[in-house]
């Protein structure tokens, strides 16, 4: 199952990708949203390769989850592949200089059933396909949003 979006930011394309390769911001992030977040080497950015073990609640269960940082080729993408049971994941994000106050982000999420439980997870939001693609360019939108004000004020 496959989303993706894209949002234009009034921002210099080297400010939006020092801002979505932040890696502890989104570490934070998740501790607050209850996940356990555990960088599992000590590389810091722009080392290709990044490894974090990641744990959360999910539909009444705790779920384990590896992400790696496998590609980054600054300021033009970067590539986090995750694994989690039976479930594997890619999120790339693109940027595009429009200008030089102007960049595109495109975030694209592709997700990967590996076995028969899980497909019919995925098969269960496809039903709500729509309303998910609502939420996820919603949430785009806002960290794009988020990071043009942080330009502009800050």
């Amino acid at each position: 199952m496959k989303f993706s979006t894209k949002e234009d930011i009034e921002a210099p394309i080297d400010v939006v990708f020092r801002e979505v390769t932040d890696f502890a911001v989104f570490e934070r992030a998740a501790l607050r949203r209850g996940a356990q977040v555990q960088r599992i080497d000590d590389k810091t950015y722009p080392d290709t390769i990044i490894t974090w073990d990641i744990s959360f609640p999910f539909r009444g269960r705790q779920r384990n989850m590896r992400a790696e940082l496998t590609e980054c080729d600054p300021p033009n993408r970067f590539l986090v592949k995750s694994t989690s049971g039976g479930l594997g994941g890619e999120v790339v994000v693109e940027l595009v200089a429009l200008s030089r106050r102007r960049t595109r982000i495109i975030v694209a999420l592709d997700i990967k059933p590996k076995n028969l439980t899980t497909r019919i997870m995925v098969q269960s939001m496809r039903i709500a396909k729509n309303k998910l693609k609502a939420r996820y360019r919603m949430r785009v939108a806002r960290f794009a949003s988020d990071i043009e004000d942080r330009y502009k004020h800050g």
